[in-house]
C-alpha cells in the first residue's frame, strides 16, 4: 500500500492550483478555443508560453534536466485545472513523452532531448498506437539496422498534437525486441496526416514513418515496453486528473445556472429534479477526484498502480461524460448552442475516455490486476 496519501491538498498544492487557474483566467480565451475546435491542428500559443513561463511544462522532470522534480500528485493539480478550462495544449502529450525518454533513455539522450521540452521549446508526443482496440507490446512497426543506425518503417495512428509535434517518441519492433526511436518531426520520411477528432481541440493525427535515424536515435534496449507502459500509466492518470477538472468546471457551471434561470417565478436550483441532479453530480465528481488523486500518489508503486490506473481511467472517464451530460440536461436549449461553452466540455469527456485504451480495455486490465 502507498503510504501517506491523502486527499486534500496542502498549502503548497492549494497556490499552486490557485495561481494556475488565475494565469489561465487570463489566458484562456473561450471564444479561441471555439475557433480553434475547428481547425485539424489546434494549439493555444498564449496559454502554452504561459504554463512554459510558470514551469509547468517539465514540472516533474529533474532539476538537472530544467524540471522542477515535483510529484506526479502536483502535476495531476496541474491537469485538473487545465481540464476546467479545456485548454487546447500539448501538455499531456509532452509529459508522456518526456516520461518515456526519462525512462528509457541515456544520460546523454535525456540532456539532449528533456531541456527543449521542459522550457516549452519543443513539443513531444507518443507515436505508439497502431489499432484502436489493440495494445503496445506488439507493433508491427518495425525497426532494422543500417550502417550507422536504424530505418524506421510503419504507420502509427492516434498520435495526439502530431500536427504539432517536434519530436515522436516511437515503438517500434527489432530483432532483440521493441525499442523506442526519438524522431524529428521535420525528418525526411515523417509524413503527419490530421485527422478529424470529436474534441479538435486535442488534435490527432495518423504518422507515417519510412525514415532512417542515427544510433543515437534509439532510446532503450530490448525492454522498450517497460518505459512505454510507464509512459502510458502516467498519461491515463493525467488525463483522469484533467477529466476531474472537467467533470468540477461541468458541476459549476450547472449550479452557477440553476441558480439564475428562473421559471414559474423560481430558480429552477428549487425544483426537486434539479437538486438530485446536481447532487448526483457532485458526488460523481468527488468520486472521481478521490480515485486520481490516488492513482496519481501509486504511480511510484507499480503493484498499487496496476490497480489504481485502470481504476482511475474507468471511473474518471465515466464521471466526465456523465456530468458533462447532465450539465447539458439542466441547460436545457442554451446547452445545445454553439455559443454555449457546453459543447466543449462534452467533446473533450467522451474523446478523453478514448484515449489511451477505452474504458472497457481498462476494465479488463483491471480485472487481470485483481484476479477476476
Amino acid at each position: 500500500m502507498v503510504d501517506g496519501v491523502t486527499f486534500v491538498r496542502n498549502e503548497e498544492q492549494t497556490m499552486l492550483a490557485d495561481t494556475l487557474a488565475d494565469l489561465l483566467g487570463a489566458s484562456t480565451d473561450m471564444d479561441r478555443t471555439r475557433q480553434l475546435s475547428l481547425t485539424l491542428d489546434a494549439h493555444d500559443q498564449d496559454v502554452w508560453s504561459a504554463l512554459s513561463q510558470m514551469g509547468l511544462v517539465g514540472l516533474a522532470l529533474p532539476g538537472e534536466f530544467g524540471g522542477a522534480e515535483t510529484t506526479f500528485t502536483d502535476v495531476a493539480i496541474v491537469f485538473e485545472e487545465l481540464g476546467r478550462f479545456v485548454a487546447a495544449v500539448p501538455l499531456l502529450s509532452t509529459v508522456s513523452a518526456s516520461v518515456a525518454i526519462l525512462a528509457a533513455g541515456t544520460e546523454s539522450q535525456r540532456a539532449a532531448l528533456l531541456p527543449p521540452i521542459a522550457a516549452g521549446t519543443a513539443i513531444a508526443t507518443l507515436a505508439v498506437y497502431e489499432d484502436p482496440h489493440g495494445g503496445v507490446d506488439a507493433p508491427s512497426t518495425s525497426a532494422a539496422r543500417i550502417d550507422g543506425g536504424w530505418r524506421i518503417s510503419g504507420r502509427k495512428r492516434f498520435v495526439t498534437d502530431a500536427p504539432n509535434a517536434d519530436l515522436f517518441v516511437v515503438s517500434a519492433v527489432t530483432d532483440d525486441g521493441v525499442r523506442l526511436f526519438a524522431v524529428d518531426a521535420e525528418r525526411e520520411g515523417v509524413v503527419v496526416e490530421p485527422v478529424a477528432a470529436l474534441d479538435a481541440t486535442r488534435p490527432l493525427a495518423d504518422v507515417t514513418f519510412d525514415v532512417i535515424v542515427g544510433e543515437d536515435a534509439a532510446l532503450s534496449g530490448a525492454n522498450g515496453v517497460a518505459p512505454l507502459h510507464r509512459a502510458l500509466d502516467v498519461a491515463v492518470v493525467m488525463l483522469a486528473a484533467e477529466q476531474v477538472g472537467v467533470a468540477q468546471r461541468c458541476l459549476e457551471i450547472s449550479v452557477d445556472y440553476a441558480k439564475e434561470r428562473y421559471q414559474f417565478g423560481r430558480a429552477i436550483g428549487s425544483f426537486q429534479a434539479i437538486k438530485h441532479r446536481c447532487a448526483d453530480m457532485l458526488i460523481a465528481v468527488e468520486h472521481a477526484r478521490s480515485v486520481a488523486w490516488y492513482a496519481a500518489a501509486t504511480l511510484d508503486d507499480p503493484s498499487e498502480a496496476a490497480i489504481a490506473v485502470p481504476l482511475a481511467k474507468s471511473v474518471c472517464s465515466d464521471a466526465a461524460i456523465k456530468v458533462a451530460g447532465d450539465t447539458i440536461q439542466v441547460l436545457g436549449g442554451i446547452g445545445f448552442t454553439w455559443e454555449h461553452d457546453a459543447h466543449l466540455y462534452f467533446k473533450r469527456a467522451k474523446s478523453s475516455s478514448l484515449l489511451f485504451g477505452t474504458v472497457e480495455v481498462h476494465r479488463d486490465r483491471l480485472a487481470d490486476a485483481i484476479g477476476v
